[in-house]
């Protein structure tokens, strides 16, 4: 027969067990903020899905239920070998429920011409509308930047396998 602590212990290692291995419930105003900015068609977001990490955005309804109107992921946790010149790029990708981007926010880098290359809104703009299925070659359908081609192609193949993983775990096939 088991003590009344011992009962208390289980039932407490089971709360911090279960606690541990969910999402965490609030995101932070910075994260709404971003995520907001990658998808702006949402009204709201979920708290973070771990398998694979990222999150789902929803559109205003007033029913319970509501479908997803996209997704949006952190680059580095999905593909997390990707490195530009200087290390990871860390940047989120929103994608709606059909394979096209929404929008993209580079976050954290340590690039020495990312003030040039990879920050500047016009690099993020060039990826709005793109569809997995396109090539995003630099220097085609990317544009290069002049001593910062590492930094760029980098950027460009982590948002490109990123997105494309995504897709294919996430979403449904065209019809």
């Amino acid at each position: 027969m088991r003590s009344p602590l011992t009962s208390v212990a289980l039932v407490v290692g089971a709360i911090t067990v279960g606690q541990s291995q969910s999402a965490p419930l609030n995101i932070d105003t910075k994260l709404q903020g971003q995520l907001k900015q990658v998808i702006p068609s949402a009204a709201s977001f979920s708290a973070k899905v771990l398998d694979p990490p990222h999150f789902k955005a929803f559109a205003p309804s007033p029913a319970a239920g509501q479908p997803a109107v996209g997704i949006a992921f952190w680059t580095t946790e999905i593909e997390p070998l990707e490195r530009g010149y200087d290390g990871p790029i860390k940047i989120l990708v929103g994608m709606d429920m059909q394979g096209t981007l929404t929008g993209i926010v580079v976050a954290q880098h340590h690039e020495p011409y990312g003030d040039f290359s990879i920050e500047p809104p016009q690099f993020a703009a060039q990826f709005k509308g793109k569809s997995v299925r396109d090539a995003f070659r630099v220097g085609v359908d990317i544009d290069a930047v002049s001593r910062a081609t590492i930094s760029v192609t980098s950027a460009a193949r982590a948002i490109r396998n990123s997105a494309r993983r995504m897709a294919t775990q996430l979403l449904a096939p065209p019809k």
